[in-house]
């Protein structure tokens, strides 16, 4: 018989009036991780606590130890894994109210570390090492892909000690906002990410010499100073959308990589104002009426040229529709500028035909011909900005010539197909404007022989500024090989009508029997003539030396040769008489002579008006405009 100790119903594990130990809840396998990510945040984070006792020991988590820094992320990202699941299954748990505390310290040491890493690295995240930075291999999520001991390796090979300041900046800003972004703390990292940025930015602006002006400043500026600070621009503007902005846009969108809109809420943050003032200028300069002078329109054109050089940088950088005011600005400015460049290029055809100053009284090139020249041959090298301020701009000229006398035929299609064809004929016709005008002129002249000098002189100039410089390209060789035949002409009608009287004092037939005094008189007459003309033309100009030759070269063919033989058949007649050095004054040699010294005259302009200081200054002064 058993003892009743080992008896199923007195067993004390079996009797239900005993009392029992209470039952601890098993734990499932995801708390226990949860609970092991909470325990390991506790320790990493605690130890970076700004307020805790370590704190001076470790100043910079990313600059002391990078293992460590990566150990803190994770410990981050497990922390955020624990809220996630106890936020799940119990919001007012103790634990979840541990972690967000913990995360709340972990936060306020990651916008430390962030603000310290922007504002030390301000040398190393310069748009060259981001731009540098940003065709390596895309960032990766963890600094250890990167950093291998204490080099960043690429492709088995170091890289230099500036991109790899640079590349570790990069992938630890990245770290710690994609850290921060998905544990709710966005805001923050863009707040310090924005003020830091941002006043870089300005501060580079402000370096490269960009001032917010406004139009009633620039109307009060001296054109010294107002010119001055447009050549300011135009070298800061490429450097600041090529370099700044460039390297700002590539930085932010590495850096918030995680998430495209605050990457484009970052860069439209720091960068709208600073862009929108820079492309502002254009347009407050265009807006001045001071600036509305044919000479400030090389300025303009400048400015444009520079914007439109730029616009598909333009367009690539600033690319968010968050931005589109940046643009638009830029668009504005582009229009102001066409719309004063075609009101300077209308004031300036009116100059010339209202010019009213007196031509060279020795026949040479008038200053209105050389001023206008050489502005059209530096609007030629801006055929470019040209054609798109002139495109869309006909041309209503009030002309009975044809178009063809000022416009040359455009090959492959017609003027609306070529937009260069625009600027063709605008320039064709401020050339043949200014021919009409000096037509006018010439018609001024007591002597019709000067009247065709002059005109002479002053188209083979035109002719010669259009063949050597980018007018030829513009103009065509119909248009050049046109105007030169006129200029042949005016040359044959000067010839004829200034030497009239040389050329008839010589018979036809200069080897025909002649009486003595029909000798005496034939001589007599030709010294007369020769010497008159001399005497009058001695102080006239041609200035350009080809030109020059070719008349001086077809005066004594038309002269010597018939002198030549009328001397050496008839004066042997005359030769023993007394004054015979009074009737035969020159021998076919000293009229060479004589002619070669002829059109050296300096030329002296009686003009009132300013053209006349254009004349002398207008080379050095439109040149100043040249990149």
């Amino acid at each position: 018989m058993k003892s009743p100790i080992f008896s199923r119903s007195s067993s004390p594990l079996n009797s239900h009036s005993s009392i029992s130990p209470p039952l601890t809840p098993r734990r499932t396998f995801p708390e226990t991780i949860m609970e092991e990510n909470i325990d390991y945040a506790t320790t990493i984070i605690t130890k970076w606590d700004l307020d805790g006792p370590t704190y001076r020991k470790m100043s910079s988590l990313f600059g002391d130890d990078r293992k460590e820094a990566k150990r803190f992320i994770e410990g981050v990202t497990g922390l955020r894994n624990a809220m996630h699941y106890y936020l799940k299954i119990n919001s007012s748990s103790e634990k979840l109210i541990r972690a967000q505390r913990l995360m709340q310290v972990a936060m306020k040491r990651l916008e430390k570390e962030f603000y310290y890493i922007l504002s030390s690295n301000r040398n190393v995240l310069d748009a060259e090492s981001v731009s540098r930075g940003s065709t390596r291999s895309s960032l990766s999520d963890s600094l250890e892909d990167e950093v291998q001991g204490d080099e960043i390796i690429e492709d088995g090979n170091s890289i230099s000690e500036a991109d790899k300041a640079s590349l570790m900046a990069m992938a630890d800003l990245k770290s710690i906002a994609d850290c921060m972004i998905g544990s709710g703390y966005g805001k923050e990292c863009v707040r310090i990410y924005d003020l830091i940025r941002k006043s870089i930015i300005d501060e580079s602006l402000y370096n490269l010499g960009v001032e917010k002006i406004n139009p009633s400043q620039i109307q009060k500026m001296d054109w010294n100073v107002l010119e001055a600070k447009i050549k300011s621009w135009l070298q800061a503007v490429k450097i600041a959308v090529k370099n700044l902005f460039y390297g700002e846009r590539i930085l932010c969108d590495s850096v918030f990589s995680s998430s495209e809109k605050i990457a484009e809420s970052c860069f439209a943050e720091i960068s709208r104002d600073a862009a929108i003032n820079l492309f502002g200028f254009p347009e407050n300069f265009a807006k001045s009426k001071k600036i509305l002078s044919p000479e400030k329109m090389f300025r303009a054109l400048d400015l444009y040229e520079a914007i439109s050089d730029l616009w598909p940088d333009i367009e690539m950088i600033f690319s968010y529709d968050s931005l589109s005011a940046v643009k638009c600005q830029g668009v504005a400015s582009l229009v102001k500028l066409g719309e004063s460049i075609r009101v300077m290029l209308t004031q300036f055809e009116l100059a010339i035909q209202k010019d009213s100053s007196k031509s060279p009284s020795t026949g040479g090139v008038h200053p209105l011909t050389r001023y206008v020249m050489n502005y059209l041959v530096f609007l030629g090298d801006y055929s470019g900005v040209m054609s798109d301020t002139v495109a869309d701009w006909p041309l209503n000229a009030q002309t009975p010539l044809p178009e063809s006398y000022f416009s040359s035929p455009i090959s492959g299609g017609s003027a609306i197909e070529d937009p260069s064809s625009a600027v063709t004929v605008r320039l064709a016709w401020l050339i043949l404007v200014l021919l009409c005008k000096l037509d006018g002129k010439a018609s001024l002249y007591n002597d019709v022989a000067l009247s065709y000098l002059f005109l002479a002189n002053n188209l083979n100039y035109v002719v010669s500024k259009v063949q050597n410089s980018n007018l030829g390209l513009l103009m065509g060789s119909e248009w050049i090989s046109k105007h030169e035949s006129k200029v042949k002409q005016y040359t044959g009608n000067y010839e004829r009508m200034g030497w009239i009287k040389v050329i008839m004092s010589l018979p036809k037939n200069p080897t025909a029997e002649f009486s003595l005094q029909e000798v005496k008189e034939i001589f007599s007459l030709f010294n007369s003539g020769f010497e008159g003309t001399y005497k009058k033309q001695s102080g006239w100009v041609i200035p350009d030396r080809k030109l020059r030759e070719e008349i001086k070269l077809s005066l004594a063919k038309k002269i010597v040769p018939s002198y030549r033989v009328f001397y050496e058949k008839h004066r042997g007649k005359i030769g023993r008489e007394f004054g015979v050095e009074s009737i035969v004054r020159y021998a076919p040699e000293d009229l060479n002579n004589y002619l070669s010294d002829l059109f050296f005259g300096t030329e002296v302009s009686t003009s009132t008006k300013t053209w006349s200081s254009y004349e002398t200054s207008s080379e050095s002064s439109l040149s100043s405009h040249r990149r």
